[in-house]
């Protein structure tokens, strides 16, 4: 056989088995115990930290570094196939390499980052009752999220946004939930994606390949905390957006006043979202004017995207997000009010945890 010919060959058998493990990796039934002991406790954390500690050394998206470079070798790859083949055969030969190109990029995301989506549910490690979710119920937590954002106005709004200060109520609330070791926070950066980000009134995305916090630059200071929370959440592994936002309204709950009435608005919006429309009304009532000016100028920031754009992204990331196996897509973010109102609390809003047999 021509060295050529061997060449090709060993290529084509090199991709099929990487297409082969990525849909092994798609579609097989991983068992969500062995992955939590195996890689979310395990190969997980320190792979995390270290990377993180690389990606935060740098002040610019490393995602946006790599896309511009996967674009410009792509671009530069189909040039050089359709300079030197018939049409038909430079389709396939591109063809082939983007299916190749998208398998081994979907091994990466599971082997850096995606592999904690089939870890095993918080609700299972907490002591979650179903029964304890109720309307009524609801309607007490948003009471008491009203009650303590009237609370910390004043001194959330007298406090400047320090990142220093989230770290250790950060570290509290992992330890809350039983983490071994805890993740390395992001710095928070910018990126070319920050226009997207406005017009999709995206708050921020953990990137999975570099294990770093990007967020929106149009976010509110009160906003802030909430948010980067919920991405360092990301980092620790809880990849379920409901998870996410626990573990951020935790970390919140245990910050300073900022951080409190961030977490606590956020709580209370999802938590109002929910009930009936008599419902909201009667709880917006209790609200003091300057929370209620805060909450309008959040819908402001927000109605200032793109309702195409918008509503795009809602449908590809809730593609996405059911794609791993997350069953209520978008609808997950608001699920966090299943899973504060269903967890048993010990005195701060400490969570119990189930006895590990």
């Amino acid at each position: 056989m021509p060295p050529r010919v061997r060449n090709l060959s060993r290529r084509t058998a090199i991709g099929a088995g990487i297409v082969a493990a990525a849909l092994a990796g798609l579609f097989a039934p991983l068992p969500a115990p062995l992955i939590e002991a195996w890689y979310s406790r395990g190969l997980y954390p320190p792979l995390q930290r270290s990377l993180t500690a690389v990606s935060n050394l740098v002040p610019f998206a490393l995602l946006d570094v790599a896309g511009i470079a996967a674009l410009a070798l792509w671009v530069a790859m189909v040039v050089r196939i359709a300079r030197s083949m018939r049409a038909a055969p430079a389709l396939a030969t591109i063809a082939s390499r983007l299916v190749v190109f998208t398998a081994t990029s979907y091994l990466v995301f599971l082997a850096v980052w995606g592999l904690n989506y089939r870890r095993v549910p918080l609700e299972e490690k907490l002591e979650f009752d179903r029964a304890l979710v109720t309307r009524e119920a609801a309607r007490t937590l948003g009471g008491a999220a009203i009650r303590i954002v009237n609370a910390r106005y004043a001194d959330a709004h007298a406090a400047s946004p320090e990142l220093a200060a989230l770290v250790p109520p950060f570290d509290r609330a992992q330890r809350m939930l039983g983490a071994d070791a805890t993740a390395r926070p992001g710095v928070s950066k910018r990126s070319l994606l920050g226009l997207y980000f406005r017009w999709a009134a995206i708050d921020g995305m953990t990137d999975p390949f570099f294990l770093e916090v990007i967020v929106n630059p149009d976010v509110l200071p009160i906003e802030r905390p909430f948010v980067l929370a919920h991405e360092w959440a990301h980092l620790a592994g809880y990849a379920d957006e409901s998870e996410a936002n626990f573990v951020a309204w935790l970390t919140c709950a245990g910050g300073d006043a900022l951080s409190q009435y961030s977490g606590w608005l956020a709580l209370y919006a999802h938590v109002s979202g929910g009930l009936p429309r008599e419902d909201r009304r009667l709880l917006a009532e209790q609200l003091d004017p300057g929370v209620r000016q805060d909450l309008i100028a959040i819908n402001a920031r927000i109605s200032r995207s793109a309702p195409v754009v918008r509503q795009a992204a809602q449908e590809v990331y809730d593609s996405y997000l059911k794609a791993n196996r997350v069953e209520r897509g978008v609808l997950s973010y608001d699920a966090v009010v299943r899973l504060v109102l269903g967890t048993r609390f010990d005195p701060s809003w400490t969570p119990r945890l189930r006895t590990r047999e």
